[in-house]
């Protein structure tokens, strides 16, 4: 069984682009940014992708502890370390979100 990697690539890329984004200069007040992606709608991409390769490492290991014959034990442990990352690198964009709520919280105005 061949490793699917699609999921991580496309994962990569959205952060890219949201990081290409963050670099550009911000529309003057008032206006839409023209075409961007939404913020809140990437996030919410991520998280289903990262819950979607948990999901999926987690059926590949049912699959191999079931005894299917193609299903082998290498694939299985670098689907559970993928998820495993993937889920580590979400939990550090969670912690950065909060951090950064709470540095404009304590704004002095």
């Amino acid at each position: 069984m061949a490793i699917d990697t699609r999921q991580i690539d496309q994962m990569l890329a959205e952060l890219k682009s949201a990081a290409a984004l963050t670099g550009a200069k911000s529309p003057a007040a008032g206006q839409a940014p023209a075409g961007g992606p939404d913020f809140a709608e990437v996030l919410k991409n991520t998280i289903d992708q990262v819950s979607a390769a948990q999901v999926d490492a987690q059926k590949m290991a049912e699959d191999f502890s079931s005894g299917q014959s193609d299903v082998n034990l290498q694939d299985v442990m670098i689907n559970l370390q993928k998820a495993s990352l993937s889920f580590q690198q979400m939990v550090q964009v969670r912690n950065r979100l909060v951090s950064a709520y709470h540095d404009i919280m304590n704004i002095q105005v």
